[in-house]
């Protein structure tokens, strides 16, 4: 290719300045009819194009391939119906028909789904931007896009930046239905026993019935049905049993047309609080540790203690008359026959059987246990004496037996072999986890007895049990077979976890989740599926993992400390995974609440349709076929009913660049004389 180049011998400025007093001369000769004024005109053309210094500049071209963008959607929502299929066969077509156009350079990329707990969607144009990023403008032929049309980063049409034809090739079928479940709102967080609200909409798209029912569990357990109004949102009140969380699954019956079920179900946690914890100290006589255990529950504000010392038991009567003693009489028939079932947990520290709570009132503390309550022993030596309260009903539910011996020596309370697995005990600071000596301080006393159920977690000398926890029916007890635990708490020889030890004793007692003995628990960070599954077996069994699109998975667990084990996969589907081992279940839910991925999973063109028109583009359903592929130039349309266009731009690449002066000095100085004397000769006339 050659072409005309200027490299001026002056600067541009003068050159101007010299062109227009030469104008104004030759205006002027002009003006006067002076005889020649053409001639000096000429000559001053050619001295202003010489000063110019005109060149021919040859260049050599080699021409630049063009670049195509080739999107392939792998979305989640790619897999429903006949997509996939459709998607894959268009994609061998294409990729068959590009590889044989010459000059062009195809670049594939794809779009997956993302477990994170951004709700992003689609982002189909992140990945073409990405794709094109480094090509400039002019190279670009296009992009073709195979899709279901279900895009969520779309630009409007008025920022389209691409100048070349976006082609959209949609997966799927014309005219789809499908119903969708969507939890509109839920609350974070409710009070124990008290409902939370949920509100809920399902939807059915293109058509349905007037009314849906959504099945309703927490915690794997099923709370029934609800009949819910379609296209409507409708407040479902939902039970608070616990504290911490509460997993809430919801799940609407299929509709009259189903696309998938991956988006009929939801999954909402709930964290459970409770408003106060209610709870009834005895402490049977003063001694160095009941103001500990006063100011550990008193420190805590959730917790609305009612707190008794018995002062004066039957047998100190004294002829005092009751008006001139300022001691109240102990309350028993209130607190226990018409109020003990409003505590969450009952406590008797170093209580013994003074004749002062009639044998009833303990059979309704066994009974209020087995109903479902919680009660914490804390031993002395009227445990081990004729006094003692397990020689009333409430042995029923106590599960350790008092020999009638008292250990007095110096001794390091142990974790057993079971309380290293268990969630009370497992884990204590400073414990004597492995072949390791605990580091805390010493006891002095402990309470001989015989474990008659449930399971030892600490011990003292000898291998005694100092620390027996059990279920009774609905129930829970803990026997703690010694009253030293406030030497821990006053910081003698170091002291120990005395405050985190009765945190989870009093958390255990109340059921909560985090510290069951046997829980499987599940959750998605990351991409990855982590499952937890605690046990105080040897073992336990491989479990079943069923994805939101309905695959059946396997997960062995490994170990991961004594009582524990877990799991992990990666995982890519949105939605709700389900978690069971044939006993226990989890559920847990990949990405955010609502996931635009499957808030609507029915192919459609309408998205991409305005963003295709700015581009010059084309959409075509795959359902009535693949298109064919032509090369167009710019300007003309990019596509038909059958075909789509990828731009033919001619960009090229110069190798190389040859200079050749188009007027040398010397033919300046002479064209310009000659003029000059042109010009004398017609004046001379």
């Amino acid at each position: 290719m050659t072409r005309l180049a200027f490299d001026p011998h002056l600067p541009l400025a003068l050159i101007i300045g010299l062109g227009m007093i030469a104008l104004l001369i030759t205006a002027a000769s002009f003006w006067l009819r002076a005889r020649g004024a053409w001639a000096r005109g000429l000559a001053f053309v050619i001295l202003l194009f010489a000063l110019m210094g005109p060149v021919l500049v040859k260049e050599n071209h080699v021409p630049l391939p063009d670049v195509v963008a080739l999107v392939m959607d792998r979305s989640q929502s790619m897999n429903v119906g006949a997509r996939t299929a459709q998607a894959e066969k268009a994609l061998a077509a294409i990729k068959s028909q590009l590889a044989g156009q010459p000059d062009l350079i195809v670049r594939q990329t794809e779009v997956t789904t993302t477990t994170s707990g951004e709700n992003n969607g689609t982002e189909a144009f992140a990945a073409l931007n990405s794709a094109l990023a480094d090509v400039p403008p002019a190279r670009i032929a296009g992009a073709v896009m195979i899709t279901d049309g279900e895009v969520h980063d779309a630009p409007p049409a008025d920022q389209v930046k691409m100048k070349a034809p976006l082609q959209v090739l949609i997966a799927g079928s014309h005219d789809e239905r499908d119903r969708k479940l969507s939890v509109i709102n839920a609350a974070r967080f409710a009070i124990v026993g008290k409902p939370a609200q949920l509100t809920v909409r399902v939807d059915d798209f293109g058509g349905g019935g007037d009314f849906a029912a959504v099945n309703i569990a927490v915690d794997g357990k099923a709370l029934g049905t609800r009949s819910v109004p379609v296209g409507k949102d409708t407040a479902i009140p939902i039970p608070v049993a616990h504290e911490s969380e509460n997993i809430v699954e919801l799940s609407a019956a299929p509709g009259p047309s189903e696309l998938t079920l991956q988006n009929n179900r939801a999954v909402v946690s709930v964290s459970g609080v409770r408003d106060r914890l209610r709870v009834l100290l005895v402490s049977g006589q003063p001694h160095a540790g009941e103001r500990v255990w006063r100011n550990l529950l008193k420190a805590d504000p959730s917790v609305d203690l009612v707190h008794f010392t018995i002062l004066r038991p039957p047998e100190k009567q004294d002829g005092t008359p009751i008006d001139e003693l300022s001691l109240i009489a102990f309350p028993t028939r209130e607190l226990f026959s018409e109020r003990l079932t409003g505590f969450d947990l009952v406590i008797f520290d170093r209580y013994g059987e003074q004749g002062i709570l009639p044998m009833l009132y303990f059979d309704n503390i066994a009974r209020y246990v087995e109903n479902g309550g919680a009660l914490l022993v804390s031993s002395g030596p009227e445990f081990a004496g004729p006094g003692s309260i397990y020689r009333t009903p409430l042995a029923s539910v106590l599960p350790a037996q008092p020999t009638g011996e008292i250990t007095t020596q110096a001794f390091k309370p142990l974790v057993t072999q079971l309380g290293l697995a268990h969630p009370v005990t497992r884990g204590l600071p400073e414990s004597n986890l492995g072949n390791a000596a605990p580091t805390w301080g010493r006891w002095f006393r402990l309470i001989g007895a015989t474990p008659v159920a449930g399971q030892t977690v600490m011990s003292g000398p000898g291998n005694k049990p100092l620390l027996v926890l059990d279920q009774v029916k609905k129930g829970r007890v803990a026997e703690m077979l010694s009253d030293q635990t406030w030497l821990w708490a006053r910081g003698f020889e170091g002291g120990g976890p005395q405050a985190e030890l009765l945190r989870r004793l009093a958390h255990w007692l109340m059921k909560e989740p985090e510290l069951e003995s046997e829980s499987l628990t599940a959750s998605v960070a990351d991409g990855e599926l982590v499952v937890t599954r605690h046990s105080m077996a040897k073992t336990v069994q491989p479990v079943k993992i069923t994805t939101p699109t309905g695959k059946n998975l396997t997960l062995t667990l490994d170990t991961g400390g004594p009582g524990m084990w877990r799991g992990a996969l990666k995982v890519s589907e949105l939605g709700l995974y389900r978690v069971t081992d044939g006993t226990l279940t989890a559920v847990t839910a990949a990405g955010p609440l609502n996931p635009k991925e499957v808030a609507d999973m029915r192919a459609t063109d309408t998205i991409l349709k305005p963003v295709v028109e700015a581009t010059g583009g084309g959409t075509h359903w795959l359902a009535d076929g693949t298109p064919s592929i032509r090369r167009v130039v710019p300007g003309q349309a990019a596509s038909g009913s059958d075909w789509i266009g990828i731009r033919r731009n001619g960009a090229y690449r110069v190798t190389s660049l040859t200079q050749q002066p188009l007027l040398p000095a010397w033919a300046a100085l002479l064209m310009i004389v000659g003029s000059l004397l042109l010009a004398w000769k017609i004046e001379g006339r």
